[in-house]
């Protein structure tokens, strides 16, 4: 049977926005290890960089665990693919005239609209646009105990 209405939010993010429907959050929820998986070995070469340049910056941010790997390695794959099909269309514009001499558009204009979406898709599930990082509340406490720097910081500012 298919679920209806809109899709649940993880309880980490409803904590993280002040659950702000004052809902019960679901105490029951799984909580996987807060620790980025591996970069997987198949991800294209630019999806390896976005890998690296992204998964910190997540697991700090409580938002990347373990059980995350096929989600994020789509995200990163998708963000390759569109910045090839980017590239190209940089490169070589986005329309070509055919044999027959009609004017056609290029397949990477497709191509970069697609993933682009897909990116678009996975950002939000990462917390990673202006829109959904407007909804997430960090506890700056909370996170200064994982940061000792942070934490001495506070500490000098605070008296």
């Amino acid at each position: 049977m298919a679920q209806r209405g809109r899709k649940p939010k993880p309880t980490a993010l409803k904590v993280l926005e002040g659950n702000p429907g004052k809902r019960p959050l679901n105490e029951q929820e799984p909580k996987p290890e807060n620790r980025a998986p591996k970069c997987p070995s198949w991800l294209e070469l630019e999806a390896k960089k976005e890998w690296k340049r992204m998964a910190k910056t997540l697991e700090a941010m409580g938002i990347l665990t373990q059980v995350d790997m096929t989600a994020f390695a789509g995200y990163c794959q998708a963000y390759a693919r569109w910045k090839e099909a980017e590239e190209f269309l940089s490169k070589h514009g986005t329309i070509f005239k055919t044999p027959s001499g009609y004017i056609q558009q290029v397949p990477q204009v497709s191509i970069a609209q697609t993933y682009l979406k897909v990116m678009k898709d996975f950002c939000s599930e990462f917390g990673l646009t202006p829109a959904s990082r407007s909804r997430i509340r960090v506890d700056i406490q909370e996170a200064a105990k994982d940061d000792p720097m942070a934490e001495l910081l506070s500490i000098r500012g605070g008296g």
